[in-house]
């Protein structure tokens, strides 16, 4: 067994001491992202009850607001509150850095806790993704592991994996009954008995706005009808094939929408050609509207899933992955970026079952 150190918060006075509601910061988190507090409240599984509950005590507590509460205009974080994640930010970083030198075994020493004198190596082609970059880039020497990546649209990294070019594909596809063309695109070249599928996390992707969302743009159509500009992705990546097959659901015709030509290759940099003001409207994931505080519509869900052959799931390298995708590590990393979820992480499915 390990001990493994958590971060957690006490708020102290002279003479007093009190935990942290650990509700408050990801409810924090969640409103600053979806610019409403009854978004926040869907996102974090809480009533509005609660969380306006929260929000006054802790309010108090802080002697000023955390975040202002507007009808007709949604919720913004004070600069109290951003103070207030920003300071775990700062804290999360240096303790996913820190991780491997803390943890201690206790008992028996599982796998997990093992530090290994040797290193293990995995080639992987993948579609770019936030969570998927940070563990890349603070993946520990002690885990025993390297990611060589190169992210790359969804279907070039599957026809890498297929050619043989590298160990594993990282793509993404939509969830359950959404944008059903999308998923069979990326999914149709794996195998279905040779190959399997390991989940990293599912997230969400929608429209990326300007602060606040002046405009109130709800959809792709009203993108078409005010004439807004909008940067696309490139051809062949599978946020892509999801704009394509959206604005063919919609019947949108492509010429319709200012900038559909104009194309970014990464996630961070449709982003940051919102906040620049070059272009009104973007289509990514909801971790960097958030890195850019800006504002962010859901309208599919996802799961990124790392492609594999069969067989290389008894290789030393994919069980280091795993342990590496069950860690806190990953956990950790999650919390700094918004619109993560980990309940299927480090599940293994058939091609068949990839979206259950």
């Amino acid at each position: 067994m390990r001990l493994v150190p958590v971060l957690g918060w006490d708020l102290r006075g002279d003479d007093t001491a009190e935990a942290l509601d650990d509700r408050l910061l990801p409810l924090l988190r969640a409103i600053a992202s979806s610019k409403s507090l009854a978004g926040a409240v869907k996102e974090r599984g809480i009533s509005y009850r609660a969380a306006w509950g929260l929000l006054r005590d802790y309010g108090n507590k802080f002697g000023e607001p955390l975040a202002l509460l507007e009808r007709g205009r949604g919720a913004t974080l004070t600069a109290c509150g951003r103070r207030l994640v920003g300071i775990e930010d700062g804290a999360t970083r240096r303790l996913a850095r820190l991780l491997p030198q803390l943890e201690a075994t206790v008992g028996a020493q599982s796998p997990a806790g093992r530090k290994y004198p040797d290193r293990q190596r995995l080639r992987l082609a993948a579609s770019h993704d936030l969570l998927l970059a940070g563990l890349v880039a603070e993946l520990p020497a002690a885990y025993g592991l390297t990611l060589d990546v190169a992210f790359m649209g969804s279907v070039h990294a599957i026809k890498q994996f297929v050619s043989g070019q590298v160990d594993l594909a990282g793509f993404h596809f939509p969830l359950r009954g959404q944008q059903r063309q999308a998923r069979q695109a990326v999914l149709a070249g794996l195998r279905a008995r040779g190959d399997r599928l390991i989940c990293l996390a599912d997230r969400e992707q929608g429209l990326i706005l300007a602060p606040g969302n002046p405009l109130k743009v709800r959809t792709l159509a009203d993108v078409v009808r005010r004439r807004l500009r909008f940067v696309n992705r490139q051809l062949g990546s599978g946020t892509r094939l999801l704009i394509d097959g959206m604005i063919e659901a919609e019947n949108i015709a492509r010429n319709e929408i200012v900038g559909y030509g104009n194309e970014e290759f990464t996630h961070r940099a449709v982003a940051a050609t919102v906040a620049s003001g070059v272009a009104d409207v973007g289509f990514g994931v909801r971790a960097a509207a958030a890195e850019h505080k800006l504002a962010f519509v859901p309208l599919v869900q996802e799961r990124y899933v790392f492609a594999l052959r069969s067989k290389s799931l008894e290789s030393v390298a994919v069980a280091r992955l795993l342990q590496v995708l069950k860690s806190p590590l990953l956990s950790t990393l999650a919390r700094r970026f918004t619109g993560y979820g980990l309940g299927a992480t480090g599940s293994i499915r058939s091609v068949a079952t990839a979206w259950s």
